[in-house]
């Protein structure tokens, strides 16, 4: 039996070794990678399917090629007039050129913190750069409510009945609410432009490490302890002050229509008196017209009881009666009045 030589078997082991090691590999659908030979960079792959590779010499490097979200920390900053707040900001990015990616920052754990600085420091640097007024609001629509509802609260009074006038006024409230130390001026960017603004310059620099920023969104926006208090201050008097006006309105109104009804009142009163005294005259003159038939007819009854009338009306009110020798008491004596 003849022995195999030596080299086919050297040669059949390296090939084993080749196999085993995996000279093919797959780029999935979402993925691209970088081949890295010795350190240093040969390749570029972004095409999914099956490659090859040179085993023990070249290294695959993954990335993602899926939008991946930054989610930043609340962190304190000052504005122009320094007035600090407290700002969250999140993004979205992607690879776009794994080649700078790799060269630049190499791992895409390693990309979160470095995309932390470049977002903040633009983020600080914004903000530090605009009025408290523009990090807050997106428009001027407060201001016009503002403006509006001056010229139209008493109308609101007028108009507004039961539950209406109350959403109405809520509704006041509402577009009352204004930031502190704004003085009431309008804004000139608003938060939605400050946010492109930060996007704008981030992508200038993140562009360098391969990365696309997609977009930059302002979170949240808190005031700082301090500011806070100064907020509720001034909302509590803010609407103290829509409370009073509503109240001066009100007691206005409320001394007009007294004002109405007081007229009314004695307009029906003396139409009331007017009227009186017209059926008053008509009562006397119709009575006088009928004592004097009955005095013409029999003056002697009618002397008798007109004095009777009187004694039933005068008599019972007296306490004490210290003479009837008077001609008023003579029909108490004699039915002549003798």
């Amino acid at each position: 039996m003849k022995r195999v030589p030596i080299v086919l078997v050297v040669i059949a082991a390296i090939l084993l070794s080749v196999f085993l090691a995996g000279p093919f590999y797959i780029i999935d659908e979402g993925e691209q990678a970088v081949i890295v030979e010795m350190g240093r960079l040969v390749d570029v792959v972004t095409d999914a399917g099956l490659h090859i590779k040179i085993p023990f010499i070249d290294n695959v490097v993954r990335y993602p090629k899926r939008i991946m979200a930054w989610e930043g920390e609340q962190k304190s900053m000052p504005t122009r007039e320094k007035q600090y707040i407290w700002v969250d900001v999140i993004a979205r990015w992607r690879i776009t050129d794994p080649r700078k990616f790799y060269e630049s920052i190499s791992t895409v754990s390693s990309a979160y913190p470095k995309l932390g600085d470049i977002i903040d420091s633009e983020v600080r640097t914004v903000v530090a750069e605009n009025y408290l007024r523009e990090t807050v609001r997106n428009s001027n629509l407060i201001l016009e409510k503002t403006s509006v509802s001056s010229s139209y609260s008493g109308e609101l009074l007028d108009e507004a009945v039961g539950d209406s006038m109350f959403e109405e006024f809520e509704k006041q409230l509402s577009s009352m609410i204004q930031e502190p130390g704004a003085n009431n001026e309008p804004i000139q960017k608003g938060r939605r432009k400050l946010a492109e603004e930060i996007l704008g310059r981030s992508r200038r620099i993140v562009g360098g490490y391969g990365i696309e920023l997609i977009d930059v969104v302002i979170r949240q926006i808190r005031y700082s302890d301090e500011l806070t208090q100064s907020v509720y201050a001034r909302m509590i008097k803010e609407r103290n002050q829509i409370a009073q006006a509503f109240r001066s309105e009100g007691e206005g109104k409320k001394a007009e229509w007294l004002g109405r009804t007081d007229n009314e009142q004695r307009s029906i009163l003396s139409a009331a008196y007017e009227q009186a005294e017209k059926i008053r005259g008509e009562a006397d003159a119709e009575a006088t017209s009928i004592y004097a038939a009955a005095y013409n007819r029999d003056r002697t009854f009618f002397d008798f009881w007109r004095a009777m009338e009187s004694y039933r009306a005068t008599i019972p009110k007296l306490d004490k009666t210290l003479t009837t020798n008077m001609d008023y008491f003579r029909y108490l004596y004699s039915p002549q009045g003798r």
